[in-house]
């Protein structure tokens, strides 16, 4: 962290650990499902051929300097990119904006020396998760 070659060198990494590993994975139907933007990681897997325990100690197994924080579906829910997706019945999916448990709700002051771009956008967002 900190280098101006930190992110290139994170993403040729994934990128190695993708080919290696989650591409067998994915051949061989032990995960159905991998997205992957920047450190954000969707998996979706089938329950009767693993258990998100064997994929936690599987990845620790790889690189023990990467560390994983998996979050399980809840309520058929699950967070990604700060989306959060619901399944509902009939089967389809509802796309809406995640908001973390911390969230304080509060917006950038317009008289702040922030770029109007940071302004408009934080009252956008503001204004859809209504």
């Amino acid at each position: 962290m900190g280098s101006p070659i930190s992110g290139i060198t994170a993403e040729i990494f994934l990128h190695h650990l993708e080919q290696s590993h989650v591409k067998f994975l994915l051949d061989s139907k032990y995960i159905n499902f991998y997205a992957r933007y920047a450190d954000d990681i969707l998996i979706i897997y089938e329950a009767s051929r693993t258990n998100l325990d064997a994929m936690t100690q599987y990845a620790g197994s790889i690189n023990h300097s990467l560390q994983f924080n998996p979050t399980m579906e809840s309520y058929d829910r699950i967070n990604f990119l700060d989306l959060s997706i619901t399944r509902n019945s009939p089967p389809q999916l509802e796309i809406g904006i995640f908001r973390k448990p911390t969230t304080t709700d509060t917006t950038i002051h317009y008289l702040s020396n922030h770029p109007i771009e940071h302004k408009l956008a934080a009252s956008d967002t503001t204004l859809r998760g209504c």
